[in-house]
Formats: C-alpha cells, structure tokens, sequence
C-alpha cells in the first residue's frame, strides 16, 4: 500500500478532533442533535483550518444511522461509505475546475432526485468563489429554496468575492487561523503515534511556519521526517530542511546594524546565501523577530503573545533595551516593504543589500524617522567626544549645529594660527575689516569675490562632508553679476538629490565655512533647484509677496532681482 501524507492520514473524523474550531463545532453539534440542520451554510477561513474536513464530518452525521451526542459513529454503512468517498448521496464539487453555468444546471437537475441511502443529499462546493457570475445567478433559486433532503456546504478561501445574494442565503461560519500552541500539542500527539523523536523546538518551529493552518504544518513536518528518516528530528536538522534560519543569526545581524558595521551585515547574508537560506524567507523571518522586539518594548506583559520559547525571552529583552521603538519602526518599514518588492524581482539579493545599507545609514533617506536617527547618531557621537560631522573640524562645526562654527574657531576660520588655508586671522585694524560686538569679522565678498569662488569650486567643496561633497559635486556655483549690492552665492543643485538640503541650516553654514578657509571673505549663500523656474530661465525674478504669505510662512523670504545668474 502506498504512504499517505500526514494530513490525510490525520483528518478529523469526528467533531472531538477537530482543533482550534470550537465556537463551530459546538453549533453544528448542538444542530444535529435538535435537528435543526440549515439547508445552506458558508464555511470561510484561510486554507488548512478544517473547512472541508468539518463539512464532511457535518455530512456524515447528518446521514449517520447511529450517531453519538451530534457525532457520526463511523461504523454505520453510510459512514463508512462517506469516509471511503464511495457514497452516492455525498457529491463533492471543485467550484475552480467546475465553474460555468452548465456545472451547475447540472446540480440543479440531480437534486430533483431524492438520495438513494441515507436522510441527506449533502453537496460539499469546495472554492466556491471560482463560480462565475452567471453560475452565482443560476445557482440563487436553487439555493434559496432546495428540496427538504439536500443540503449545501460551501466552502472558500476568499469570501469577499461572493455575492451578497448567496451569502444571505446561508448560514456564515469563519474558520479562525489555529494557534500555535494548538498546532504544538497536535504535532505532539501524532509524533508519539507514528512513534518518531522528535524536539520540542523543532516541533514549535514548524507549528509556527504553518501559520495557523494544521495542514501546513503537518505537510513540512512530513518533508523534515522524510529526509531525515529513522533520526531524530532537532531544531537545527528543521531549519536546514526548510531553508530558514536560527533566530541567533537574526540577534547578531540586528547588533551590526545597531553598531552600523555594514560589512559585517553583509557577510552575515553572503554566509546565509551560500547555505542555501531563502532570501524571502529570511526577509520575513527577520521582520518577525523585530516585530517581536517591538511587542517587547510596548509592554512588559508581551510573553504570552510572542511566538518564541522562555530561552530566548532573555535575549529579547536584552535587545529590546538596545534600540529605540521608532529605530524598530524604521527597520520594520524597511524590510516589509523589502518582502514586496522581492516577489518580482529579478535580483533579490542586490535588493537585500541594498535595504541592509537602508539601515545602517539612514542618511541615504529623507524621511522623518530616518532624520530622527541621523539627529539622536549625532547627539550621541558628541556626548562621546567624537567629531559629528566627520573627519576635518568643518564638518565637525557644522555637525554641532548653528553658531558654533565662529565661536568654537574663530571668525577668521578654523585654521586660525595653524598654517592651513585661511588661518591668517582677520585683523580688526585691517581695512575692510568690520567689528560687531567686539569680536573681529572677515570683510563681505564683492562680485570679484565670487567669481573667484566660482572658479576653484572643485577645491573648496573638497571639504565638505560625505553625501554633501557628491551632491555639492554637480552643483553648480552662480553669482549676480549686474547687481553689486546682491553678494549671494548661489549654489544651483542639479537634481533631486539637492532638495533635502534648501533649508538645511547646518550644511549651509559648513560651505560658507569652507569658502571662508579659501577666500578669508564671507560669503552668503543660498541653495536652489535647477528644476525651479526661475532657475530654467536663467534669471530669479522679482516675486511680490503680500506680507500676508510671509506670516503664514513664518520665515525669512529672499527677493532676488532680475537679470542674475
């Protein structure tokens, strides 16, 4: 005789060994037993819950000659006739293969005839969704009015794209997702009767891979006994069968991220491709772990609702201390959008990469939880006595914020008495020379100036810091050259990429910095869009604005006269 797969071999026969369903079972019971059985009822749940399995023991019972407290007894002909799949007044229908108009005048015509054995005519329509409309049409009567003797069970996946005419012809149980504890003691039982060793953990592990569904999980445990047949079943041998990966892979890969030790996160993928791990699969492995984390650090009574043993509570609560909620909420966003991106692309594993650089460096985004991140990494770099802004003391000024490039350097620059470029400090006796609250200032920049500046561009911007010295890099330097009076340095950003820094304070101060190290004058400067139409006409036009948008605006508003740039 052939092997039969698990879950054949396991199919409840009875309400009792139905699992994870009681608030139905406990119904069609309680019908049977008064007699009051429907003529038509909707059975809906995600797959592997017991929707089929119910409606055949239903049909049974119905038909039993014998049976037990609103169970079949499974001794009777009948029942032993259903259960074989041999009975005549027990018609199973797949609504995706059997789906037109025909199919069902088809039904329609046999339920004229009363059953040959049995009280009941049960018609079990497994995805009944798959019907066409005109089939839903034709099926609506027949359905609403039935003889006495038949019953319809029909059964679905995806309830939403029934219409609302069936549905209120029947009687709508929803199968609710097992749980994994269910699944546990299931897998328990059946590995004790088929006499095969198997570790909790690994047990668990595959309860929780099922997803709620009974039948998912029983199909896997079946795939990791077969291969490794007559040996006991661990929790490594399971995670090498189903291609997935050990949660402490998942612990150490969120601590580089946490550390920003790119490499690393990029060898521990590299070593998970070469096993064999699937990439999807790790993706929404390791968005389960962090949600985890998450539910650990919302409330301290999150044990019982998180999916992992006591051994490893431990580790997450260690973790949970090291990362900020919102840090987890960015890396959650991350990945998931990550797993539906995976599912049509054509290299998974560049897009891996590419989300790991995502959470290692949130400066590569501009939303506001990666702002955040950038701001609490520079906050704490300077608690620590590490310069913020990078290698170079301009940086590191423009890292500390506004106003402290002067006072941490002085005016005359941050190589003042160091020999470097510009570290000739200003003299207050020196002509040009300006005093504002008796501390020595450079002289402003004429139109000389900034063509000057214009022309070693490419030197002074060598300065500047990170993702601001590439997007500084196609930028392009423009002054006024018919206004006198206008000794703004216009900095025109190429693309895009120059939007997130129109009003970055810091940044902008850091490149009147580097201009000032250059040139000993000071410079004002104003970043704009290429894209902007002023900028595409080659001139910034005079804009009136009513002093009205500027209080709603609620900040400095700069007028630029024609005929610049």
């Amino acid at each position: 005789m052939s092997y039969t797969a698990l879950y054949r071999k396991f199919r409840p026969a009875t309400f009792d060994e139905v699992k994870g369903q009681d608030h139905i079972v406990k119904t069609l019971r309680n019908q049977i037993r008064a007699d009051r059985m429907g003529h038509a009822y909707l059975f809906c749940g995600t797959r592997g819950t017991g929707k089929t399995s119910v409606a055949k023991i239903f049909a049974k019972a119905v038909n039993c000659e014998h049976p037990v407290d609103g169970n079949p007894c499974g001794e009777c002909a009948s029942c032993r006739a259903i259960a074989a799949g041999t009975a005549m007044n027990v018609i199973e229908i797949d609504a995706a293969s059997n789906n037109s108009v025909e199919d069902v005048r088809r039904i329609r015509e046999e339920v004229s005839y009363s059953p040959a054995e049995g009280r009941f005519k049960v018609y079990i329509i497994d995805e009944v969704h798959m019907l066409s409309n005109s089939a839903f049409n034709a099926l609506l009567k027949t359905l609403e009015e039935p003889p006495s003797y038949v019953i319809f069970i029909l059964a679905t996946t995806e309830a939403q794209k029934i219409p609302v005419t069936i549905l209120s012809r029947c009687q709508r149980y929803d199968f609710r997702r097992i749980s994994q504890e269910t699944i546990l003691a299931r897998l328990q039982e059946l590995m004790e009767e088929e006499q095969v060793d198997a570790e909790e953990k690994a047990l668990r592990y595959i309860a929780r891979k099922g997803d709620g569904s009974l039948r998912d999980s029983l199909s896997l445990l079946d795939q990791c006994i077969a291969f490794y047949m007559g040996e006991t079943l661990t929790y490594d041998r399971v995670l090498e069968v189903l291609g997935a990966v050990d949660t402490d892979v998942y612990s150490d890969l969120l601590r580089k991220i946490l550390r920003e030790d790119l490499t690393g996160a990029i060898r521990t993928l590299e070593r998970l491709i070469m096993q064999g791990s699937d990439l999807t699969q790790f993706v929404n492995d390791f968005t389960w772990y962090m949600r985890n984390l998450m539910l650990m650090k919302a409330s301290d009574d999150m044990e019982e609702v998180l999916d992992v043993s006591a051994e490893n509570l431990t580790q997450l609560r260690e973790e949970a201390a090291m990362v900020r909620s919102d840090t987890l909420m960015r890396y959650i966003r991350i990945f998931s959008e990550l797993a539906g991106s995976l599912r049509n692309a054509a290299n998974k594993r560049v897009q891996v990469e590419m989300a790991l650089i995502r959470l290692c460096h949130p400066e590569t985004e501009s939303d506001e939880l990666s702002v955040l991140e950038r701001i609490r990494r520079i906050e704490k770099k300077i608690e620590e006595g590490v310069p913020a802004g990078g290698p170079g003391r301009a940086g590191m000024a423009a890292a500390y914020g506004a106003g402290t490039a002067a006072e941490t350097y002085g005016a005359a620059g941050y190589g003042a008495g160091t020999g470097m470029p510009g570290s000739e400090a200003a003299d207050p006796t020196a002509p040009g020379a300006e005093l504002t609250n008796g501390a020595a200032q450079m002289p402003k920049a004429v139109p000389e100036d900034l063509k000057k500046v214009c022309g070693m561009w490419k030197n002074i911007i060598g300065g500047a810091d990170g993702i601001f010295k590439v997007v500084l890099s196609s930028a392009t330097p423009k002054y006024n050259a018919q206004d006198e009076k206008d000794t703004k340095l216009y900095v025109v950003f190429a693309n895009f990429l120059g939007e997130r820094y129109l009003n970055n304070a810091e940044c902008r101060q850091q490149l009147e910095q580097l201009i000032a190290d250059r040139t000993g004058k000071q410079v004002e400067v104003k970043f704009v869009l290429a894209a902007d139409q002023e900028i595409q006409r080659g001139t910034l036009s005079n804009i009136e604005i009513d002093e009205m948008v500027r209080e709603k605006v609620h900040m400095d508003i700069e007028i630029v006269d024609d005929d610049m740039l």
